[in-house]
């Protein structure tokens, strides 16, 4: 690699070429990829019953990629097409300097990237809302299951909430647009979801229902858990007038407009409604492994080719393999009490 200069707290190196060449990122079902969620870690300040046990065990430090090579691999991605890049974890904010990764990602919006945005809980938002507007952020989305106290004690294992309403009001004052995301939860929030949707849109947020997903074991049966979108929509449809809306911000969420309410409400179905037709995104983790499928297992290992002798091919050749293994859609499924989780690994170390 070439010589490299301080700009921020961020080395910025005259970057390897990711993947050989400038071609764009097109996958064997020629969807184009523009969309890449960035995990920075799989630590987390909250334990939601939904997404990992109590006791979790999070990675050693040694085997997370530096915020040197996160940039790296972004930049890399920019220059073959990314135009969007959401930062995740875990919680980002809870890694040590995240901020100057913003800032040096930010510097590449209007130069090749669109978009930088960022998934959090809000629980250190109050804290960055204002440098992560500076850094060019102008969108986050919050995670947010519930408005009573007890209950998100109860779901997250941790008596947060009043921090995350401090964030979202902070991330409100700061200037960025704010979407909620709130997991539909059989027997738990789904009562509570038309005042969750209503407060949101009061706020000035849109608000996006999500289907809670079998990724990770944990300590609770997900079937139990389980709330089809379907069935929400149609409870909302009895006291609302909903429309459909065409909407889309590159994720996988549907959109329809409230009349009521004023505001607009996503719904992420991935297993009432697979959304796989036209996936755009790739997932990288902290520790540098491409998922091309959130529900798959396919990976290919961008630290190993990032810290080999010849990163640039290595690199090259892992991502023409990432675009040959994407597969065409995911199988989730939850029908079967006891299953076992489509896949192993928690949300929290793939990145959201």
């Amino acid at each position: 690699m070439s010589d490299a200069v301080n700009t921020g707290n961020i080395r910025q190196p005259d970057l390897i070429t990711v993947g050989g060449s400038d071609a764009p990122l097109v996958d064997r079902f020629k969807r184009s990829i523009s969309y890449l969620r960035l995990s920075v870690t799989d630590r987390c300040d909250l334990r939601c019953t939904y997404c990992m046990p109590e006791r979790m065990k999070f990675l050693p430090r040694k085997e997370v990629l530096t915020l040197e090579e996160l940039y790296e691999l972004a930049c890399g991605f920019i220059d073959r097409g990314v135009t969007k890049i959401r930062v995740t974890g875990g919680e980002p904010l809870v890694r040590r300097d995240i901020i100057d990764l913003f800032h040096a990602l930010g510097r590449r919006i209007g130069n090749g990237l669109e978009e930088l945005t960022l998934t959090t809980n809000a629980t250190q938002l109050a804290e960055h809302a204002d440098s992560l507007a500076r850094a060019g952020v102008r969108r986050v989305n919050i995670s947010l299951d519930t408005l009573d106290r007890e209950k998100f004690a109860a779901l997250t294992r941790r008596d947060a909430l009043p921090r995350v309403l401090e964030g979202i009001a902070a991330a409100k004052e700061a200037g960025l647009r704010v979407k909620l995301n709130a997991v539909a939860l059989k027997g738990v929030n789904e009562e509570e979801l038309p005042d969750l949707i209503a407060w949101g849109h009061a706020q000035g947020h849109d608000v996006t229902l999500i289907e809670v997903m079998p990724l990770g074991d944990i300590e609770e049966e997900r079937l139990d858990q389980f709330l089809p979108l379907s069935d929400v929509r149609a409870r909302l449809e009895q006291r609302w007038t909903l429309s459909d809306s065409d909407h889309k911000t590159g994720g996988p969420a549907r959109y329809v407009d409230i009349a009521d309410t004023g505001g607009r409400l996503g719904l992420i179905t991935p297993l009432t409604g697979n959304f796989c037709a036209g996936c755009n995104r790739l997932r990288v983790t902290a520790t540098g492994q491409l998922y091309p499928c959130l529900g798959g297992s396919e990976r290919v290992d961008l630290r190993a080719a990032l810290r080999s002798g010849d990163p640039e091919r290595n690199l090259a050749e892992a991502l023409a393999q990432a675009m040959m293994i994407k597969p065409e859609k995911h199988h989730f499924r939850m029908d079967e009490r006891g299953a076992e989780p489509a896949q192993p690994r928690h949300m929290s170390m793939t990145g959201g």
